[in-house]
């Protein structure tokens, strides 16, 4: 009995202005192809919480927020500059500023996504001085954006 082999190929690209995930597999009995959604990028779930949360009616007034994205593309020199300026490798992508001086931060994974080793590095530093990191994992912004609603709602009622 002879071996079958498979190619599959992953490309990602944008149809009708949505960005869609094409896998082609060739097998020796054809070709089959499925074009899904894609999965959102990070900062698209980031984006989608620091609206909802801005639209909570304690918003500016039991809590402020603050983004990051540390781990944006730079080119060499502004890496350099960044870095001299104080941006932090594994910082979290979202800081929340409660009344009485408190701190909490969400960090954002697309899916099964993992923690980048200066992720792991920073957020355990920064839980030495007591200041927990909560990763909110989703598919899709909408659930990103009632997970941080519900989170900032938790926080504001202890």
């Amino acid at each position: 009995m002879a071996k079958t082999t498979a190619k599959t190929s992953t490309q990602m690209t944008r149809m009708n202005g949505k960005r869609v995930r094409i896998v082609t597999r060739v097998t020796a009995t054809g070709t089959s192809v499925k074009v899904t959604d894609a999965a959102p990028k990070e900062w698209e779930l980031q984006a989608a919480q620091v609206r909802a949360l801005r639209a909570m009616p304690e918003y500016g007034k039991q809590f402020l927020l603050a983004g990051d994205q540390n781990s944006a593309k730079r080119g060499p020199r502004a890496q350099m500059e960044a870095t001299a300026a104080g941006m932090t490798p594994g910082e979290a992508d979202l800081r929340i500023y409660l009344a009485g001086g408190q701190l909490r931060m969400i960090e954002n994974k697309v899916g099964k996504g993992r923690l980048s080793p200066a992720q792991v590095g920073r957020h355990a530093a920064l839980a030495r001085l007591g200041h927990a990191i909560e990763v909110v994992r989703a598919d899709a912004c909408a659930g990103a954006a009632v997970r941080a609603v519900e989170l900032v709602r938790g926080w504001l009622n202890q």
